[in-house]
This record gives structure tokens, C-alpha cells and sequence, in this order.
């Protein structure tokens, strides 16, 4: 027998110790979904039994599936249908998503997003009382009015701390005090080395480009890692990325540039690297979930806020007059011998000592 959430206009959670069906709304992108995975993980300890239902972008439901506390994924694709709403309609796309979202009335459902078109007219379209954050705490304050609990966490702390405690206080169970807990290990290793020579994946693609680190540095690296006796492994998603990758690998027999993989194929393709180097992207991300060592490169964002949290991981920030900016382009216009300027000293050989040591820790 399902538990009734308890009444109250501003807070209340589950019954604690009992058995709860909860919906979880957080869509995209993939750093957000990857950083609601140790908040599962939490509950799923706290609460045994509890059981997962979860609204994500399709692109990335295969990382919602993963987590052995979500038991069903609903995938939406909202991404695809604002490019045409009128040919989702009448696919009956959207009426098939609708379906599946209402087919069971929940205890309780969470939105973890907090924006008023990704997330909160979704959950409102679901069965069952909803959860999130207060108007101060929202990115979007406005969806504070649609849920019935309403959480005041600060927006002064890192992404995964504040949904941690998001769904301590909605689903009333003490916040674990332990590093984040993924909840992929059972992610398995691909076949991705050749001739049993270790690899290195190396991250190259992100989206601002205030976020590129000069590719310059990228080729740098990359001597430095092959005359090392690594091989080093480029994905890519998209023709730009792919181009970069060709560049990066002309001439270099120990570059692979990598197929084009869905997440569950890449996922074991990380698993079974040495270490990762990449940028501030959820591929990032994905690679501290999975336990893999490696340096994340930051420059215009906040470590503080979005920084890659993971064991032997660390997070380089530049360190310049004006990052981090938070600013899609870079608009320095003092002398600079790359772009984006604050990168000048955020230097290969900075970063591959960096590495090095995030190697030497994960292997001791």
C-alpha cells in the first residue's frame, strides 16, 4: 500500500520508512540529469523500497535507466517538438508521452528543474502533489505557485548539494553527510583499448564558446600524452566537433577518433580509460559518475556552482582579472596570446601535470 504524502501548505514529505512512488521531473540537460543521480541514491538508502519514476529528455534517458533505484523512464522530447509542435500533435507523440505520464498517480512528484516550460507544466500534467523549490530558490520563481511543498535552499551552493537536499526535505529523511554517490557502478568497461596500450579520452566538445579551451592547447596536450605511451580517444557530436577531431588526430597514429556512440556505448567506453580531460560539459560530468579520473578545464563558469565532483578529479579554474565571467563569448580586449584570453595560463603542461597526479592518486 502506497503512502499518503503529509498535508501542509509550505513543507511535509513522505512518511518516513514507508513505501513511496515518486516521479522525478528534471528533463536536460545532461549535467542536470547527472547531477539528480546522487539524490536517488540518497533516498534509495534512506527510504528501502522507495521507487523512481522519471521524466528526461529521450537523448538522455539512457542515464536515468541506469540507476537501480529508477524503475521506469518516461522519455520526453521537448527539444524536438518545439521545432514543430503542430507535426508532434499529429504524430500522436505527444499524446503517447501524456499516456505514460499519467498511467499512475504518484505520492509525490519532484520537480528537480525548477523552470516553468522544461519542467513544471510537466509535472502539473502528472497525478499526484508536487514538490520543489520556494520562489527564492527556483531559477524560474514563478514555478513555486504550482507545487503544493515549496523548499527555500540556497542557490549559493553546488548543483548537486542543492538537489541532495532537495529531495531530503521533500521525502523527510536526514541528508547522508557522504561524497556524492552516482549510482552507475554497474556500468561495464567497453572494449576500447587496442593492442591492451591504455587510453585517455580527451573531451574537446562543449557549448559556449567561452567554454573551448584554444585548440592549439588540445594538440599540445595530446603530444604530451602519445609521447607519454597513451593513447588518446576523441569523441565528437557534431560536424564541428567532428572536424576539431580530425585535425587533432592528422598524422597520429595513437589518436582514435572515435564512432558516433549512444550514451550507454560511450559510458563503457569511459569506464574504460585511464582518465578523462574534457571541458565543462555533462560529458564531464558523465566521466566523474563513472568513477574515472581525470582534470576538467574551467575558464568562464563556476567551479563552485557546476565544477566536476568525482573521485580523483579535479577542477582547473583560470585564473584571470575577469573569470570566471559567465559569458557565452569571450569580450577581452586586452593582449592575449589565445582565445579565450583567461586560458593563457591554464597551460598544457599545467593541465598534464595535473593529470598525472590525478593518476598517480587513483592508482595508489
Amino acid at each position: 500500500m502506497l503512502a499518503r504524502v503529509s498535508s501542509g501548505s509550505g513543507s511535509g514529505g513522505a512518511q518516513r520508512g514507508a513505501f513511496v512512488k515518486v516521479l522525478i521531473v528534471k528533463t536536460s540537460s545532461l549535467g542536470d540529469v547527472i547531477h539528480t543521480l546522487p539524490a536517488v541514491t540518497d533516498a534509495a538508502a534512506s527510504m528501502p523500497g522507495i521507487q523512481f519514476d522519471w521524466v528526461v529528455e529521450e537523448g538522455f534517458a539512457e542515464i536515468s535507466d541506469c540507476h537501480p533505484a529508477v524503475n521506469r523512464v518516461i522519455p520526453i522530447a521537448l527539444r524536438c517538438w518545439r521545432k514543430g509542435w503542430k507535426a508532434a500533435f499529429s504524430s500522436g507523440e505527444i499524446q503517447a508521452f501524456l499516456q505514460a505520464l499519467r498511467l499512475e498517480c504518484y505520492d509525490l512528484i519532484i520537480d528537480a528543474q525548477g523552470l516553468m516550460f522544461k519542467s513544471a507544466l510537466v509535472a502539473m500534467l502528472a497525478k499526484g502533489s508536487r514538490a520543489g523549490y520556494d520562489r527564492r530558490s527556483a531559477r524560474d520563481p514563478w514555478v513555486a505557485s504550482t507545487y503544493k511543498y515549496r523548499y527555500s535552499i540556497s542557490r549559493e551552493q553546488h548543483a548537486i548539494a542543492r538537489v541532495r537536499q532537495l529531495f531530503a526535505q521533500a521525502l523527510n529523511y536526514t541528508l547522508p553527510e557522504t561524497a556524492p554517490e552516482y549510482g552507475l557502478s554497474g556500468i561495464q568497461i567497453g572494449g576500447g583499448q587496442v593492442a591492451n596500450r591504455p587510453y585517455s579520452v580527451f573531451l574537446h566538445g562543449t557549448t559556449w564558446p567561452s567554454k573551448h579551451w584554444p585548440e592549439c592547447y588540445w594538440a599540445e596536450l595530446i603530444t604530451l600524452a602519445t609521447q607519454q605511451g597513451l593513447n588518446v580517444h576523441l569523441p565528437w557530436g557534431g560536424s564541428e566537433e567532428r572536424a576539431r577531431a580530425e585535425r587533432l588526430a592528422a598524422d597520429n597514429p595513437a589518436v582514435q577518433i572515435l564512432p558516433q556512440m549512444n550514451l550507454t556505448t560511450l559510458m563503457q567506453e569511459l569506464r574504460g580509460a585511464v582518465g578523462v580531460i574534457g571541458l565543462d560539459s555533462g560529458l564531464s560530468h558523465l566521466a566523474a559518475a563513472l568513477a574515472v579520473p581525470g582534470v576538467t578545464i574551467y575558464g568562464a563558469t563556476r567551479t563552485d556552482l557546476t565544477g566536476v565532483i568525482g573521485l580523483s578529479h579535479q577542477n582547473l579554474l583560470a585564473e584571470f582579472a575577469c573569470a570566471p565571467c559567465l559569458k557565452r563569448g569571450c569580450d577581452y580586449v586586452g593582449e592575449s596570446t589565445v582565445q579565450p584570453a583567461c586560458y593563457e595560463q591554464l597551460t598544457p603542461t599545467v593541465v598534464w601535470e595535473s593529470f598525472q597526479k590525478q593518476m598517480q592518486w587513483a592508482a595508489a
